[in-house]
């Protein structure tokens, strides 16, 4: 009897619990949309958050749930916005290529460091000292923080700056949100003319420390023809909505700030 009672009570217990466990089941039951698991395995599981989600899984249930586009998968492209919309019964809706871009072209024969880093050698570590190693602040650092988070291999350290291969690139962001300089973003893969400097010094300053950075000198914004390039704080950018590849802005550049990365 001294090992019984106490057995019978264990097993009073956890039959108890089990019914519990069965009764709550049932009572708190959701009913998922089998479509919503349809949708996530059409994904690439990259849970990048590029599409404005959570994740692949909250993607997915925004679109059964609350009709959210079907095209919003970067990493994932046309393809997967097809079989999406082969679950969902509907035409698939048009995507637009994606590529990252580094803005900046300040390699080892444009730029110099300042002084020798010997600490984490990071991207971020080496922004917490005087901005940077660089003579030019606002430039690529080169120490690999966004090849390090690119999962598709897409990012190369050449001569001291970020390259990005477009044809590897899922345009995920992942590169975007470490570079510490903030000179990485998302463009359309068929746009091609690009700004490669982020330099907000004045001109002067700037061809002191990068003898190939934007002096924000205005010419390219008065030569294009579609009004798609703009400087503000001596740094030009480029509406990408507005432009047509025309390559007046690239050949008007007196510094050559603005090149062609067609691939």
């Amino acid at each position: 009897m001294t090992y019984v009672i106490p057995a019978l009570i264990v097993g009073l217990c956890g039959a108890l619990a089990g019914i519990l466990l069965t009764v709550a089941s049932k009572v708190f039951h959701v009913e998922v949309d089998e479509r919503i698991e349809k949708i996530g395995e059409s994904l690439p599981k990259a849970n990048c958050g590029a599409c404005g989600y959570a994740g692949c899984s909250d993607y997915a249930a925004a679109i059964v749930n609350n009709g959210a586009p079907t095209n919003l998968c970067r990493p994932g492209g046309a393809k997967a916005a097809m079989k999406i919309a082969s679950v969902l019964g509907t035409a698939a809706e048009d995507v637009v290529p994606m590529t990252a871009i580094v803005h900046c072209s300040g390699d080892c024969n444009a730029t110099q460091t300042a002084f020798s880093f010997d600490g984490i050698q990071s991207c971020k570590a080496v922004k917490r000292f005087y901005g940077g190693n660089g003579l030019c602040k606002y430039g690529c650092i080169g120490l690999g923080d966004c090849a390090s988070v690119c999962e598709h291999d897409a990012i190369r350290i050449e001569n001291g700056v970020a390259k990005v291969i477009p044809s590897l690139c899922g345009a995920c962001g992942q590169c975007v949100a470490v570079c510490p300089n903030q000179l990485i973003s998302i463009k359309p893969l068929t746009k091609h003319v690009d700004v490669l400097c982020s330099s907000a010094a004045n001109g002067k300053e700037t061809k002191l420390s990068y003898k190939n950075g934007c002096i924000g000198c205005r010419i390219c914004e008065k030569k294009c023809p579609e009004g798609a390039i703009k400087v503000e704080n001596f740094h030009a950018s480029i509406n990408y909505d507005k432009c047509t590849n025309c390559g007046t802005c690239m050949t008007s550049c007196p510094v050559k700030a603005i090149h062609s990365c067609e691939k």
